[in-house]
């Protein structure tokens, strides 16, 4: 969900509509300008049901045109995931550059999304933004893409195929920041609970590696279940039921704080309800959360840091397939370490200062955002829908 900029994350919502065969028209984007995620204000369909995405009203007349297909193969009820559908739906209208939006939005393994794509080849799109299920298992289908002219962008997590851009939140420094806090919180030693998202994921992969080259800083942090942690594959009620047999087997007495991967709500919910005394936890800026951080009330003494990872990757992603499709030169983030990527840098805030409270609050900005989506639904010069109008867009209205 699995699943930056200097403040955000989205998940989404998608509405039908069929696809229109377009022919493909297309230059090629050559390695270019580092990008990293703005601050801003901070239900999906079955699988084959396509997004509307009219051209907007605002586009000039005689825009280029053009069909896009996006693949998310996991994560469907996940807020960071729906609202990333969602943001790809409202940059495509905003565009005013995107006829049709057709979206494949389901619960399936690499194989299946491997099958996803080719069905969108088959629709002759001339673009896929998707979140890959697998780093190197989808390079066939994009190989096909690519023979048929077919320009290819990765969000959310990268993939090994060597003509698809990738456009994700810096996962590797997500997690360091967090867990640097929440280990400088505990003055660097004790016992920490490591709960992960979705098992093999690439975000999954690179937060790991980002965790364990911090935890290596801290010899006298021990990790528990074990240094792999535990995987709640980004799953509301899974990270509910992984939580209450915790604390039930007796170990939640036993730790001293709590890293999270997007399921902080979840895990603080039920450790309130077990009536537990709440221990220092970093999660991500997901709205429910940050919400728990700012209610001393409901959630007497929990600390707790959220670090920003935008599900507006979506619609980034629609953005760098329109620049692709229109020959414009994309710049490549400095030190990706991955060729055709771009990383948008996440930030940390916590609840133990006036400033970081006010901060978090600012986060809260838009209306009738669902507790499970990340808090910001832009990023500085890949979306340009406005925020407000995006929990509506998702609603279908």
């Amino acid at each position: 969900m699995i699943m930056g900029s200097t403040r955000g994350r989205v998940a989404v919502a998608l509405a039908a509509i069929a696809v229109i065969a377009s022919a493909c028209s297309s230059s090629t984007a050559s390695t270019a300008p580092s990008a990293s995620a703005a601050a801003s204000q901070p239900a999906s369909m079955a699988p084959s049901e396509a997004a509307s995405a009219s051209a907007a009203a605002s586009a000039s007349a005689g825009a280029q045109q053009y069909t896009i297909g996006y693949s998310n193969g996991g994560g469907v009820g996940n807020g960071f995931r729906e609202e990333q559908v969602c943001t790809a739906k409202a940059q495509a209208k905003a565009s005013g550059a995107v006829s049709n939006l057709t979206v494949i939005h389901r619960n399936t393994d690499a194989a299946g999304q491997l099958s996803d794509l080719r069905d969108l080849i088959a629709k002759n799109v001339q673009a896929i933004v998707f979140n890959p299920n697998d780093p190197d298992a989808l390079n066939p289908a994009l190989a096909e893409a690519h023979a048929a002219g077919i320009k290819t962008v990765s969000v959310d997590a990268y993939v090994t195929d060597p003509n698809t851009w990738n456009l994700y939140n810096n996962q590797v420094k997500y997690a360091a920041l967090g867990a640097k806090w929440l280990f400088d919180q505990l003055g660097g030693k004790g016992t920490v609970w490591y709960t992960r998202g979705l098992a093999g994921h690439p975000a999954d992969s690179d937060r790991d590696i980002g965790f364990q080259a911090t935890l290596k800083n801290y010899p006298n942090i021990k990790v528990v279940p074990n240094n792999s942690g535990v995987f709640t594959g980004w799953d509301p009620t899974t990270a509910t039921n992984l939580t209450n047999d915790f604390i039930s087997s007796g170990q939640y007495d036993k730790i001293d704080g709590i890293w999270a991967s997007g399921m902080g709500k979840q895990i603080v919910d039920a450790i309130k309800a077990a009536g537990k005394k709440f221990v220092p936890i970093a999660d991500a800026d997901v709205g429910g959360f940050v919400t728990q951080l700012l209610d001393p009330t409901g959630f007497p003494g929990l600390k707790g840091a959220a670090v920003t990872n935008t599900a507006a990757v979506g619609g980034a992603g629609i953005t760098m397939a329109l620049k692709l499709l229109n020959g414009e030169t994309i710049t490549q983030s400095p030190g990706a370490g991955r060729p055709n990527t771009v990383l948008l840098d996440p930030v940390l805030v916590d609840n133990l200062s006036d400033a970081g409270k006010a901060q978090l609050k600012a986060w809260q900005s838009v209306p009738g955002m669902d507790p499970l989506w990340p808090l910001s639904l832009s990023i500085d010069g890949w979306t340009t829908y406005d925020p407000n109008t995006v929990p509506a867009s998702c609603k279908g209205a």
